[in-house]
């Protein structure tokens, strides 16, 4: 990338990002620090410890539910926050101990109030559906409780309950096929390794279908990737530090050169995908999602080198 797009991309960080992205993009890029970030995002936060408040930005509701939250978990590892008194790690951890918005055994994909709000189809709750009771988010938010909960803690036990039973199902299942669930079960390996709990499941089952899994879903017929949301390798790594990166290194080439060639107009980067509704509102996510995929994409070159230095 050269000088000229980098500074375009800058320019249109500061003019349309919302404030927790444009946080994040100050922290990686401008040596910004992680309190502004977690400043930020402590503004998402609810009483209840949950996130809310369109924190995803395709769910406008709120209230805390799990998959705002999860967005939250996700901030928090990009920081690499190990700190587990931290407020806003002991809110989450709150909240998942609540027993709000979790049913047999898992948080629930979406929730009843997401009607009430602008946002996304996919997250327009409907009773017995099929995928609110799978392991996205849940799988990820137990990892989560594995890495911080206090091991004393009910909620310890319950994330280990949990993830031997994501584990088991994992290994056991024979289509896996849906990329946000599999993320989570890769979020799950490493909270695991990170916990130090390998000795909890058959980790070297899990992970080496893990691998299988990702090499399988990432979309390697490439002219399917103009205009079309499909499964990339930035959608499980994005290092050649990770396990995954020998068997998928024409993809990571692919994806790079890819980034590079698809800038538009404003200087950024397009979503692939809208709500079909709510035209008003999603003009606005698309702005912050776009923001979101700037971190995203300039991280991905920073870590593969490509990213020039301002």
């Amino acid at each position: 990338m050269n000088n000229n797009s980098y500074h375009t991309i800058r320019k249109w960080m500061y003019r349309n990002a919302r404030p927790i992205d444009l946080a994040r993009y100050r922290y990686h890029f401008e040596e910004g620090c992680k309190d502004s970030v977690l400043n930020c995002l402590g503004v998402y936060q609810n009483e209840d410890g949950g996130f809310g408040h369109a924190l995803e930005a395709d769910s406008w509701n709120p209230n805390s539910s799990p998959i705002q939250t999860w967005t939250a978990t996700e901030i928090l590892k990009e920081l690499d926050i190990t700190d587990s008194s931290h407020k806003i790690i002991q809110g989450i951890l709150s909240y998942l101990s609540s027993g709000k918005d979790f049913v047999s055994n898992r948080w629930l994909n979406t929730i009843k109030s997401n009607n009430d709000y602008p946002g996304a189809p996919w997250w327009h709750f409907k009773e017995d559906e099929p995928h609110n009771l799978r392991f996205n988010p849940t799988a990820s938010l137990a990892g989560f409780a594995l890495k911080y909960a206090d091991r004393e803690s009910q909620l310890f036990q319950l994330a280990k309950e949990i993830a031997v039973e994501s584990v088991e199902y994992f290994i056991q299942t024979k289509v896996l096929d849906e990329m946000h669930e599999i993320y989570c079960f890769v979020n799950l390996m490493e909270y695991i390794i990170e916990a130090d709990l390998m000795a909890l499941v058959d980790f070297k089952s899990y992970q080496d279908k893990i691998k299988d899994v990702v090499l399988e879903l990432i979309e390697n017929d490439f002219s399917k990737w103009q205009g079309n949301y499909v499964c990339k390798p930035s959608q499980f790594f994005n290092g050649s530090d990770s396990e995954f990166y020998e068997a998928n290194k024409e993809a990571v080439s692919f994806e790079l050169e890819f980034i590079q060639n698809t800038i538009n107009s404003k200087g950024v980067w397009e979503i692939p995908w809208s709500w079909g509704s709510y035209e008003t509102e999603f003009a606005i996510s698309k702005n912050w999602w776009m923001g979101n995929l700037v971190i995203k994409n300039l991280l991905l070159l920073k870590h593969y080198d490509f990213l020039l230095k301002k």
